[in-house]
């Protein structure tokens, strides 16, 4: 009789156990746990539960932190809605454990909720609803936020939340000089003697020639299509086409101005 392969049973070599308690052992390690062997045997079969001691940190501090201990001195006398104290002797507000005034025993629970690795650096806002269905204190949330803005990490690592650009394709050569010009805004500089504070860049992009007009920050596009005509339309006639970013005075606005400037309009 052949036998069926589904009533095969598996077999495991020792090695391949060896691997699986090395792999386990290594796991054991990254969270600081330690296994010690009594005695060798054929079969073992164990348990053990992790358990932080945070608790019992937090549960000292609170009998040293004087507001904390205002607040269950007014629980006694009818005080202080919303706390209660546990069965464990922990004060809590809203079945979430109150976290007194120590600064390392905050940071703390800032690191176990932001650096490790089963966390992996969230946000200020995620971090934030994290903790607060386990901890309570004033300003909590200002805290979680300065916590999270301090990390070098986070500065470093800037997700992406727009939709994905499409495919890049390179603008073409121009043909002729001022055919084809690209303009910007230098802002926020100081003010000028003419009481203008910033700087609009006009470039040539065959030539690379550039203009530089002071500006002010507050002129309208009507005002802006009136110097371009004034410096640019005067000396080089009017461009086959324009390159800008999406400033707000470039998209669409400028081109009616521009053209009303021609008196097209």
């Amino acid at each position: 009789m052949v036998a069926d392969a589904l009533s095969r049973k598996a077999q495991h070599t020792s090695n391949t156990v060896m691997i699986t308690q090395l792999n386990l052992l290594r796991e054991l390690e990254d969270f600081g746990i330690q296994l010690v062997s009594l005695g060798q045997t054929n079969a073992q079969l164990s348990a053990f539960t992790v358990q932080s001691p945070l608790v019992e940190e937090i549960q000292l501090s609170q009998e040293s932190d004087p507001e904390l201990q205002r607040v269950k001195q007014n629980l006694e006398n009818g005080k202080s809605p919303g706390f209660v104290i546990h069965k464990a002797g922990t004060l809590q507000f809203q079945n979430r454990l109150c976290v007194p005034k120590n600064e390392g025993l905050r940071k703390q629970i800032f690191e176990e909720a932001h650096n490790t690795r089963y966390l992996v650096h969230p946000g200020g806002t995620k971090m934030y609803r994290d903790l607060r269905q386990y901890f309570w204190w004033n300003n909590m949330k200002k805290d979680v936020a300065k916590y999270v803005n301090k990390c070098l990490i986070c500065q470093k690592v800037k997700a992406e939340h727009q939709r994905p650009a499409g495919e890049l394709r390179p603008l073409e050569i121009p043909t002729w000089k001022w055919d084809s010009i690209s303009m910007d805004f230098i802002m926020g500089l100081p003010l000028f003697a003419s009481k203008k504070n910033a700087i609009w860049v006009i470039v040539d992009r065959l030539t690379k020639l550039a203009h530089f007009l002071p500006i002010k920050d507050s002129w309208g596009v009507e005002r802006l299509a009136q110097l371009y005509v004034k410096e640019i339309v005067r000396l080089h006639g009017i461009p086959l086409d324009i390159v800008s970013d999406r400033d707000q005075r470039f998209q669409a606005r400028f081109w009616q101005a521009l053209q009303k400037a021609f008196g097209l309009n």
